[in-house]
């Protein structure tokens, strides 16, 4: 259909032509109404986003109610849209009550933490880790592999024992190992901003 041919043909035969499986009716019928719902929706919402939500919806909508169709007496869909749009608007409402209301229901939130601080946390956790990654690429493989499972990932000597596929006493003694050789490679940290 050109766009000429498209502008003669009335709401109602879109309509049944979309009902009858015509997915390109449908979108006929949405180019031509889609700015007015929007229109609507968002003088009754006040917001733009949404405007646009809602808008979806009431095309949705429409499919679904689809049989239940009402057209004005000059054949235009656009009065039972609106009719959709407002019960959208409603619906949209209600939810944004619902919404406070449950969020009224919840403590205060504290109080944001300091970003500097925390910027300046992460950085100090971040110089450390790589510090002690230095030193523990130093160890064997299998050192580090029981010493990321059991001192990183909390794993018991046990559950060690299943991922590595070794015995218990092999992750006991394997740990013990990497521990000692760790504290050798790894002086203590000096605090930040005291001498040493």
């Amino acid at each position: 259909m050109d766009g000429v041919e498209v502008g003669r043909i009335s709401d109602a035969q879109l309509w049944r032509n979309a009902v009858d499986g015509d997915a390109g009716s449908m979108g006929v019928l949405f180019e031509r109404h889609a700015d007015t719902v929007y229109n609507h929706c968002f003088r009754r919402t006040g917001l733009w986003s949404a405007a646009e939500d809602l808008t979806s919806m009431v095309f949705l909508e429409a499919w679904r109610q689809r049989r239940g169709l009402r057209l004005s007496q000059d054949g235009s869909i656009v009065p039972w849209l609106l009719g959709l749009a407002n019960n959208m608007v409603r619906n949209h409402r209600r939810a944004l009550r619902r919404y406070g209301r449950l969020l009224a229901k919840l403590p205060p939130a504290d109080a944001e933490p300091d970003l500097a601080e925390d910027a300046s946390t992460r950085l100090d956790a971040e110089a450390e880790m790589r510090r002690i990654l230095a030193a523990a690429r130093q160890l064997s493989e299998v050192d580090q592999d029981v010493l990321a499972l059991c001192v990183w990932s909390g794993l018991s000597y046990a559950e060690a024992s299943v991922a590595l596929g070794v015995p218990v006493g092999t992750v006991r003694s394997r740990l013990s190992r990497a521990r000692a050789h760790l504290r050798e490679l790894l002086p203590p940290a000096s605090p930040a901003g005291k001498e040493n």
